[in-house]
Parts: structure tokens; C-alpha cells; sequence
């Protein structure tokens, strides 16, 4: 950049800016917090872009105190709270400091610390002018430092008669239920399965029983159907008729097995269609005549 000879820094003119201008930054949640109008939780460590001004008329020994602006990220309400320059800490206070839009999470510890500070404080101003104070603090003090001791004794004692336990024949002991709980269910599996397999036995025996008896009971009536003439046995087997010319009973004659397809088709040996059937016959065998011969010769010898 160029300046000539005659240049005059202090002629140029001073930017004035306003006091509270507002600078868009970028920062994360210092807290838990939880959204007032939603109730939405945001979560310590979430990124905003972030509105940050100087707080007018405050300050902390000097140092300047800012105020940031973000925004709900459901219902995009405003939230603000304060904090220190670049120490990121309220000064006094050592911590952050919510101001409007939400409620900070989490509180309980830091309650309960400051509460302890303060009666310490309070403590400390009563034992400043008044020595009977003092005393009444000290006997308390010794007072609860001996039940301190005592509990802890007690503590002691009940770890020495543990101590005394003998862990080994404990769980020896256990081990020995566990064993012999685990033969009685054995022995329980075993009769019930012997049981079990002692009706089906009997069960099979009874059935097989049913079945001879169905199966004799069928012998005899297949042995009563075979016995009565049937219609087909006409085409099969040949009728024996005595010499009154009447067919005996089907009883008293022993047919030949038949085949299931000769019962459908039928021999061609005998039966009613047996007749039929023309056998065909060998033909004649013609001899030469001697006879002739013979009777020259006895002519000749006459």
C-alpha cells in the first residue's frame, strides 16, 4: 500500500462503533440446560451460532462481562446467559450464569457445595466473638469424630468374622447339594422314562393281541367266503358231475389255485367255454398195403 510523504495518520477519521454491537460467534452449550417454553433438553457441548454482546454497567474488578444469545433447537426460543471474556467463567462465581429461557440441569452437587461454604462461613463469623462458641463446636467436633471411630470398629469386627468363613468348605457344601440334586432329577428321568416305556409295552402287547384275534376272526371269514361257490368259477375250473348228473358242492372238491388274471380272463382248459376250445388233430398215418403180397404166396404154394 502507497502512503505519500504528506500522509497524516491522525487526520483520518475514527470508526465509532455502538457499545452494544452484537457479534455472531460460535460456541458450545457450557451446561445442561432444559428449554422453558418446549422443554426440550440441550445437551452440554452442542454447537450454536451465537449472538454475544457486552453486558452495559457490569463489570467484575474490572473485567468486562458478556451476554450470549442462542436459540432453542425445537421451538427456536431465545436463551441467554452470561459469561467472562475469554475465560469462558463467570469471575465471581467461578461458573456460568443463566439468565433468561431456560433452567440449568444437574444443580444438586453444586447447591449442596455452596451450602456447605456458607455455614462454614456462618461457622467461622459466630467463633470470631464468642468463645463459648468455640468450646460448643469442639465438644460436637470430638462427639461425632468418636462415633466415626466406633462405627468404624464395628466395621472391622464384622470383616474379621467374615474373614473367619471358611470359603473353601462353603463351597465344598455347595457343591455336594448341587451333586446330589442333580442325581435325584437323574434318578426321577429315569423312572419316568422306565414308566413310559412300560405302557407302551403293554400298550403294543394289547394291540398286537387286537390284531391276531381281527386276524383270525378274517381267516375264518376269508375260509367261509373261499368255501361258497362263486359266480366266475364257471370259467376257471370244471364241474364234476356224478352220474345222477349233479355237480357236487363246492365243498367237497379242491379246486387248483387261480391267478388273479386267469380269474379275469379264464383258462381255456375246461368249464362251459372249455367246449369251445378245438383241439387240433394229429393227421393220419397211411401204411403201405401187404396184404395182397400175401396171399399170392399162398396161392403159389396151393
Amino acid at each position: 500500500k502507497y502512503y505519500p510523504p504528506d500522509f497524516d495518520p491522525s487526520k483520518i477519521p475514527k470508526l465509532k462503533l455502538p457499545k452494544d454491537r452484537q457479534y455472531v460467534v460460535r460456541l458450545m452449550a457450557p451446561f445442561n440446560m432444559r428449554c422453558k417454553t418446549c422443554g426440550e433438553y440441550i445437551y452440554k457441548g452442542k454447537k450454536f451460532n451465537a449472538r454475544k454482546e457486552t453486558v452495559q454497567n457490569e463489570q467484575y474488578m474490572g473485567l468486562p462481562i458478556f451476554r450470549f444469545y442462542i436459540k432453542c433447537t425445537r421451538c427456536l426460543a431465545e436463551i441467554t446467559f452470561k459469561a467472562r471474556g475469554s475465560g469462558s467463567t463467570d469471575p465471581e462465581n467461578t461458573d456460568y450464569a443463566m439468565e433468561h429461557g431456560a433452567t440449568r440441569n444437574f444443580q444438586a452437587e453444586k447447591l449442596i457445595e455452596e451450602e456447605e461454604k456458607k455455614l462454614q462461613r456462618e461457622r467461622e463469623e459466630e467463633e470470631l466473638n464468642n468463645p463459648m462458641k468455640i468450646l460448643e463446636n469442639r465438644t460436637r467436633d470430638s462427639k461425632l469424630e468418636m462415633e466415626v471411630l466406633e462405627n468404624l470398629q464395628e466395621l472391622k469386627e464384622l470383616n474379621q468374622r467374615q474373614a473367619r468363613v471358611d470359603h473353601e468348605g462353603l463351597l465344598s457344601l455347595h457343591r455336594e447339594l448341587e451333586e446330589r440334586e442333580r442325581k435325584r432329577e437323574k434318578e426321577e428321568d429315569e423312572r419316568e422314562t422306565r414308566e413310559m416305556l412300560e405302557q407302551a409295552l403293554v400298550k403294543r402287547l394289547r394291540d398286537s393281541d387286537s390284531d391276531s384275534e381281527e386276524e383270525r376272526v378274517a381267516g375264518s371269514g376269508r375260509a367261509t367266503l373261499h368255501s361258497a361257490d362263486r359266480p366266475t368259477d364257471i370259467l376257471t375250473t370244471d364241474r364234476q358231475v356224478d352220474t345222477l348228473g349233479q355237480a357236487p358242492s363246492s365243498s367237497t372238491v379242491k379246486r387248483p389255485r387261480v391267478e388273479s388274471w386267469e380269474r379275469s380272463v379264464g383258462g381255456l382248459g375246461g368249464g362251459a367255454l372249455g367246449a369251445l376250445v378245438v383241439k387240433k388233430k394229429p393227421p393220419p398215418t397211411t401204411q403201405p398195403p401187404q396184404a395182397p403180397a400175401a396171399a399170392g404166396k399162398g396161392q403159389r404154394r396151393l
